[in-house]
């Protein structure tokens, strides 16, 4: 019997959470359901109820209003656990509109280019800044950042109950368990998954990204691209090593910059650049990233000018 009651518990908590607009996490739903048929016979249960419940609300008349009781005709017969049930889902929602209704207590945490940081926001959960980058935490809810520009490695503990959500501009990131890399600069936003998925633009794309597999939404742009990449490669950065494949110019030389805290920048034309190095060479001699990667570099004004040979 407990177990049935906890069961029954778990169907009203899916019920109401499934009915917020706003829900995402579909695949822990999934899961919870073929666990066993028992949920998903208790999960219609509470969809009923939940359903009975609003009928009641609708029908309920004013309080001693005897004429409205008379025309109401003979009570309906109610599930014995009805009542709990709708007791549970009002404390649910309340609890939701609550905790939607609270202000954030944000705070940032930034990095100069070439200066990398950790954040460890709980046991399972920790964040690796890159160079360049600035990240907005809350201190009452640690399941949440914002990516406000840079790069930033996401290690989370996954909680189905209380999903980790990323925020970047008007996107937003749902994890599922998850390593993950993002990038919000200007050359638009890429979200990189090692371990687990992400859930990207959950209202609306509903796109999921899965191990070795990289988002990027151009800037200026409405439609992503998906594309594959070693997920051994996602963060590397953090150990002091970048990686290029088809890169542009430009942005070879952003990455440079936030690595390093170099002055690069990119020469108008050139071909996509192809290579990987590390990062710690370049610090003591930045025009070592000429025979590195096959390009030419000039030192113009204390920057430096990476182009095609």
């Amino acid at each position: 019997m407990a177990n049935d009651e906890l069961i029954r518990t778990e169907a009203l908590d899916w019920a109401v959470r499934v009915g917020d607009p706003a829900f995402a996490d579909w695949e822990a739903f999934t899961l919870w359901l073929e666990a066993d048929p028992a949920h998903g016979r208790a999960y219609d249960a509470a969809t009923a109820a939940v359903a009975d419940a609003a009928m009641l609300l609708a029908d309920a008349g004013p309080a001693n209003d005897d004429h409205a009781a008379e025309a109401a005709g003979p009570p309906r017969r109610r599930r014995p656990w009805l009542a709990t049930a709708i007791a549970a889902s009002i404390a649910v929602v309340g609890a939701v509109w609550a905790f939607q209704g609270e202000r954030r207590e944000l705070y940032t945490v930034q990095t100069a280019p070439g200066e990398t940081t950790h954040v460890m926001l709980d046991a399972g959960t920790q964040i690796d800044l890159a160079g360049g980058t600035a990240v907005e935490f809350d201190r009452k809810d640690k399941r949440y950042a914002r990516l406000a520009h840079g790069q930033a490695l996401f290690t989370v503990r996954h909680d189905a109950a209380h999903p980790f959500e990323v925020t970047v501009g008007e996107a937003r990131l749902v994890d599922i368990g998850t390593v993950f890399d993002v990038r919000s600069d200007a050359q638009g936003l890429r979200v990189a998954v090692s371990e687990g998925a992400v859930q990207f633009d959950p209202d609306g794309a509903d796109a999921r990204i899965s191990p070795g597999e990289v988002l990027h939404l151009p800037a200026g742009a409405s439609a992503y691209t998906l594309t594959r990449t070693p997920a051994e490669q996602v963060g590397e950065w953090k150990e002091g090593r970048l990686t290029f494949e088809g890169t542009s110019l430009a942005d070879v030389a952003l990455q440079l910059k936030r690595a390093t805290g170099i002055d690069y920048v990119a020469a108008d034309g050139g071909a996509p650049v192809s290579g990987s190095i590390l990062v710690a060479p370049l610090r003591k001699d930045p025009a070592s990233i000429g025979p590195l990667l096959g390009l030419s570099v000039r030192s113009d004004k204390g920057r430096w000018v990476i182009g095609a040979r």
